[in-house]
Parts: structure tokens; C-alpha cells; sequence
């Protein structure tokens, strides 16, 4: 029962399906729409500012002592995982709409997960120091990383979020953490006093960023334009991204000789990829009616990442309790 609950959709993925239904049944337009993406900003900016102030500086210096399990994970992150998005997109590009094309790339570039990849580690017996330090280092770069790389790639597909999208990404996600690190003496203690308003900000913020994108892709007519059989090409695919990324992920932990618990940590930080980070990202990189198409194939993602990782965390911890068994006989 305790597997079927976890393989079930969890309930903020219920939630941001509402959001989505909501979005397409009752759009935000005009003024309304001016006035809940202005509310949506400030929310991306405190929430990182929140991020920043959490963080502690000792994190960062633990990172820097395992810095090869870092650097791994960075590399398999926003190198192996982009070229699996690259290479899927080109193949389905005709198959797939522009936007949904571009939702791939969009979702290989991502940092990992923080709470998921962490949590993960810790039921899988994993290397749950390195997991955190590889979320926060992960989510950290991302903010100039994500954005150069979208550019980058998104050209081959005709796709160009533009140099100026990176500097909204520097002003919106990357100041805000900043300042969050420069004064964390000072709110720290509020921060940490607090962790449920911080936890609903959020979880907000992504449902804001979720309801204004889809707000404008209903406007502009985006249910019209993706078909039943096209969405279903879409499944298949983040299907097949999900299975490249985690069998990759294990694969080379082995071939690095890297320890069970680092392999653990690699498999969960290196495959996992950030609603959190995402949604927000969506709603500063784009603010016409693609913001939604590209923002399908994360949301598909972040769910069967989740299903995906209850059932292999189940088997992972069993096999560490069996070898511990054999060890004590």
C-alpha cells in the first residue's frame, strides 16, 4: 500500500493539473493577467532570496572536499542529459510540435531536484551529504547554466530565448540567492523559524508561474493546436528521456568504480530535474502562449521521476538490508 500511495500522483502534481484545468477553462487575461504575473515575479524573487539565506556557507566547503562526485554529477547533469534532449528533439521534430520540442530541451537543462534527490538518497542508503551539497551546487550553477544552454541548443531547433532572457534569469533567481547568502546572519534564524511559509512560497510559486504560462498558451489557442495522438508521442517520449537518464546515471556510477552510496547519490541527483526551478524559469524566459507547450514535457517528467524513484528506492534499500543480513551471518 505504502508503494501504491507513492506510485499514485502526489498531491501537488493534483494540484498543478488543477491549475491547468483552472487555466483552461478561466484564463487570466488583460489586466488581471498583468496584475497575477507581477505577483508571480516577486514571488520567484523571494522565494531565492529564501534559497540563499537557508543555504549555509559550510555547505558550500563540503562541496569543495568531494568535489569528484560534484563535478560528476554536474557533468552528467548539463552534459550527458542535454545531449539526450538534443538528440531527441531533432528526432522529433515534426513529430512534435515547436513548443514541445523546445519543452525538451527546455527540461534536459534543468538542475536537479532538492527535496526529491535528497530524500531518494536517504531511503536508497545513499550518500545523502553529497546529495545535498549536489542540489544546492546543481540548482546554484543552473541560474547561468539553464539559460546558456536552452539558448544554445534551442538555435539548432529554430527556438531563441535571447541573451536578455539571461540577464532577467541573473536579476529574478541569481540576485536574490546572492542576497540571500550576503544577509543570512541577519534572517537565517526567521527563515529556519518559519520553513512551512517557506515551503508554501514554494510550492506558490510554482503554481502561479504554472496558471500565468498556461493562461497565455490557452489564449493563444494551445489545446487546439496539440492532438491527442501528438500528447501521446509526448508520453513516449519523456518515457524514453526518464529510462536514458536513469539507466546512464547507474551505468556510469559502474564504469567510474564510483561506491554504492556515491552511485546512489549520482543516479537521484544526476537524473532527477527541478519543477521548482522550471516553472519559474518559463515564466521569465518566455511570456507568449509557448511558454505552456514548453512547459508539458516537465510536468510529465517530474511525475514519472517520482513514480520511477519510489520503486527503485524500495529495491535499493531491500538490497542493502540483505547484504547487511549476509554480513552479520
Amino acid at each position: 500500500m505504502s508503494l501504491l500511495k507513492r506510485l499514485l500522483p502526489d498531491r501537488f502534481l493534483t494540484i498543478l493539473i488543477a491549475t491547468v484545468i483552472i487555466a483552461s477553462l478561466l484564463p487570466a487575461r488583460g489586466i488581471a493577467l498583468e496584475g497575477i504575473g507581477t505577483v508571480s515575479t516577486i514571488a520567484i524573487f523571494t522565494l531565492f532570496f529564501m534559497h540563499g539565506a537557508r543555504l549555509s556557507h559550510q555547505s558550500v566547503i563540503d562541496g569543495l572536499k568531494r568535489w569528484r562526485l560534484q563535478l560528476t554529477i554536474l557533468l552528467f547533469g548539463y552534459g550527458i542529459m542535454p545531449l539526450f534532449g538534443l538528440g531527441l528533439s531533432q528526432l522529433l521534430d515534426g513529430w512534435l510540435s515547436p513548443g514541445l520540442v523546445l519543452g525538451l530541451i527546455f527540461l534536459a537543462v534543468l538542475p536537479t531536484t532538492v527535496q526529491s534527490s535528497i530524500a531518494y538518497s536517504s531511503i536508497s542508503r545513499g550518500n545523502v551529504v553529497g546529495a545535498v551539497i549536489a542540489s544546492a551546487a546543481s540548482n546554484l550553477l543552473g541560474v547561468i547554466l539553464t539559460p546558456l544552454l536552452f539558448t544554445a541548443l534551442a538555435s539548432t531547433q529554430g527556438g531563441d530565448a535571447g541573451l536578455s532572457a539571461i540577464g532577467k534569469i541573473m536579476l529574478l533567481l541569481l540576485l536574490p540567492f546572492c542576497l540571500g547568502q550576503l544577509l543570512q546572519n541577519l534572517v537565517k534564524g526567521w527563515v529556519e523559524r518559519h520553513r512551512k511559509l517557506v515551503g508554501f512560497l514554494d510550492k506558490a510559486t510554482i503554481v502561479l508561474a504554472v496558471y500565468v504560462a498556461f493562461s497565455e498558451a490557452v489564449t493563444g489557442g494551445i489545446w487546439s493546436r496539440i492532438s491527442a495522438a501528438e500528447m501521446g508521442i509526448l508520453v513516449a517520449a519523456v518515457l524514453i528521456f526518464l529510462a536514458l537518464a536513469f539507466g546512464s546515471a547507474w551505468g556510469l556510477g559502474r564504469l567510474l568504480g564510483k561506491s554504492r552510496p556515491d552511485r546512489i547519490t549520482l543516479l537521484y541527483s544526476g537524473a532527477h530535474k527541478s519543477l521548482a526551478t522550471g516553472a519559474p524559469m518559463i515564466r521569465i524566459l518566455f511570456t507568449g502562449p509557448e511558454a505552456g507547450a514548453i512547459l508539458l514535457p516537465l510536468i510529465l517528467y517530474h511525475q514519472f521521476q517520482l513514480m520511477l524513484s519510489a520503486v527503485l528506492s524500495g529495491r535499493l534499500a531491500r538490497h542493502d538490508d540483505a547484504d547487511d543480513g549476509k554480513s552479520a551471518g
